[in-house]
């Protein structure tokens, strides 16, 4: 019972690099800054922005923060709550199969989808049928069914990607 095979040794854990110090020094902040053409683009771009936003709320600044906070409460209210819960759906039933690694191929193109639809709604659904002949002299009736098209190709495509990483896999264990 005591003998010298009867030593516990201590288990050994491998040790974790260290990661580097940054050097510190006091009262003084440093700004991590892009090179000349980042600030350069970052610049124009909020030069654009602000140009854009004097142009939009010169005329109805009432109605375009109005229709911003519309859009964040629809979105934070509704839309929210809708994608987390079909995307748990397709999380749970992917994961009731035991293929949880499949759900990149059906989340990437209905987001791209979903997107789509929310930019082209109006298209898409008909709503602006009037304006958009006057504005134009087409018709929206393409839209749908382009919409639908692209979904479709959307979700081939992905299928496909599947299947090809499916079948590299195959080769490989074999």
């Amino acid at each position: 019972m005591g003998g010298p095979d009867d030593v516990r040794r201590p288990v050994m854990r491998p040790r974790l690099p260290r990661l580097p110090r940054i050097p510190r020094f006091p009262g003084l902040l440093r700004v991590p800054v892009g090179s000349p053409l980042q600030l350069l683009l970052l610049a124009c771009s909020f030069a654009l922005t602000a140009y854009a936003g004097v142009r939009l709320l010169a005329d109805d600044w009432f109605g375009v923060a109005l229709w911003f906070v519309g859009a964040a409460l629809l979105h934070d209210l509704v839309l929210l709550p809708l994608y987390t819960v079909a995307d748990r759906a397709v999380v749970r039933g992917l994961g009731a199969v035991r293929r949880r690694e499949w759900v990149p191929y059906v989340r990437v193109p209905a987001a791209l989808s979903g997107l789509l639809l929310l930019v082209w709604f109006p298209l898409i659904s008909g709503r602006v049928e009037q304006r958009y002949r006057i504005g134009t002299g087409l018709s929206t009736d393409v839209f749908l069914a382009r919409w639908l098209l692209i979904t479709a190709v959307l979700f081939g495509g992905a299928a496909l990607l599947l299947a090809l990483r499916l079948l590299r896999l195959r080769r490989a264990a074999a």
